[in-house]
């Protein structure tokens, strides 16, 4: 199979484009023949190199992508490590699925947490937890739903007074929020890169090592690449949209992309206007509202709006559209700083699928992966990669097994000129639904 479309870099990403200083791992540019290749060096497959490396650690592993690590989607988003179900996975009626995801969730937290801790990653790591907040009756009523939810669950969380609100976020603009304490906020590109920096040494890291082609062969496969053929035995994919491109889930994973906007750092004067706390982050009742965040380095980030991505990447004429459209929130919720400008504007894709469900294990015998993540990359793509690990050793634990029970089968999706012209009219729908959340 021959790669058509390969994932770019737009120098446009704020969590990439601050970092002060980035490693550089070389391009593989003569053949090589490794135990295993790990394509795509994000959550999925940092996690997957790692934890196959400690599984097996006489086994030689590579880990390719095809941009700099923190460049691709992993590095792109709202920086939450959400520990709670998610979205759909929230709302399902089997208990224990969901206490099955929490835990799966949990897992991927501690996990990351125990690197960041032993390597001294520098990535704003906290376990500030969660808000969910609402602006108008809309909102209310979803937030409403996810309380009944966390009671039935038995989850701990709290809701916000109007005066804690405004303490806490430096604005009255939401009517009602809760909080979760479980899940933890990070400067999510500066955490990719420290995860790469940290490999164990049974693991080689190459980056702009793009896949041109891969061919099953009698002793395992052959990946060709710009400049070298890598032989390998097991293939472990943790390559999320581009999953399609290599061959595998045409017809299943539909590309979302999501943008967000991130201000120049607050001066001593402007935190006084702004008045709230720092390190907290907020994500909508109504799945189509504004996510925000305050980092500890005083950014503040808004994220909103959605674009059917069958091209996997930002065209760069959407940015003033949807820059326009972070300005109009941002100042809704923060007139008294209307002199805060935006430094950057990005867009990070995310992969779906038509009936919600996630895909995880082993699409034909020796190549995993892990695709259709829902929007929750970080646990969920941390605890695939290292489950994928696990199976791809022949290792039968009871988190494997928890895995496989709460993944699922992508359902197909309608041809793509249908795609083309369905998904923007949905998404433009749920916007106007959800217009009074943004």
């Amino acid at each position: 199979m021959t790669i058509m479309i390969l994932p770019r870099y737009d120098r446009r990403c704020g969590w990439y484009e601050q970092l002060d200083s980035v490693s550089d791992f070389p391009e593989i540019t003569t053949d090589t023949h490794v135990d295993v290749l790990v394509i795509g060096a994000g959550f999925v497959g940092c996690a997957a190199a790692r934890r196959m490396a400690e599984n097996r650690p006489d086994a030689q592993v590579l880990l390719i992508d095809a941009i700099k690590v923190g460049q691709g989607a992993s590095g792109r988003n709202s920086g939450f490590v959400i520990d709670q179900p998610h979205k759909r996975d929230l709302e399902s009626h089997d208990e224990t699925l969901k206490q099955k995801i929490v835990r799966l969730n949990r897992v991927a937290v501690e996990y990351l947490e125990t690197q960041i801790e032993r390597y001294g990653i520098n990535c704003h790591w906290s376990h500030a937890g969660k808000y969910q907040a609402a602006v108008g009756p809309r909102g209310e009523q979803h937030l409403a739903h996810y309380e009944s939810l966390l009671n039935k669950g038995g989850e701990t969380y709290h809701c916000l007074s109007k005066a804690e609100m405004r303490d806490v976020f430096g604005t009255d603009f939401y009517s009602a929020a809760i909080h979760t304490p479980g899940g933890a906020l990070m400067q999510p590109a500066a955490l990719m890169r420290g995860l790469a920096d940290n490999m164990p040494k049974n693991v080689q890291v190459a980056e702009r090592t793009a896949v041109q082609a891969i061919t099953r062969t009698s002793q395992g496969f052959e990946v060709r690449t710009g400049k070298a053929r890598i032989q390998c035995r097991q293939l472990i994919l943790g390559t999320n949209i581009f999953t399609a491109e290599l061959g595998f889930m045409r017809d299943r994973i539909l590309p979302i992309m999501t943008f967000a906007s991130m201000t120049a750092p607050l001066n001593d004067e402007q935190m006084q206007r702004y008045g709230g706390r720092l390190d907290w982050g907020i994500t909508p009742a109504d799945h189509g509202g504004t996510t925000l965040r305050m980092t500890q380095d005083r950014r503040l980030i808004v994220r909103n709006s959605y674009r059917y991505a069958h091209d996997y990447n930002t065209p760069q004429e959407l940015i003033p559209t949807i820059a326009a459209r972070h300005r109009e929130a941002f100042d809704q919720r923060y007139p008294q700083l209307n002199d805060v400008a935006f430094e950057y504007t990005w867009g990070g894709a995310s992969g779906l699928s038509a009936n919600f469900e996630t895909y995880f294990g082993e699409l034909e015998q020796n190549i995993f992966a892990s695709c259709c993540d829902q929007s929750v990359g970080a646990a969920r793509g941390t605890i695939s990669g290292m489950m994928l690990a696990d199976m791809a050793a022949g290792l039968k634990t009871d988190l494997l097994r928890d895995m496989q029970q709460v993944s699922g089968n992508p359902s197909r999706l309608p041809p793509r000129p249908l795609l083309r012209i369905g998904v923007p009219l949905r998404l433009a729908y749920e916007r106007f639904k959800s217009r009074s959340e943004v």
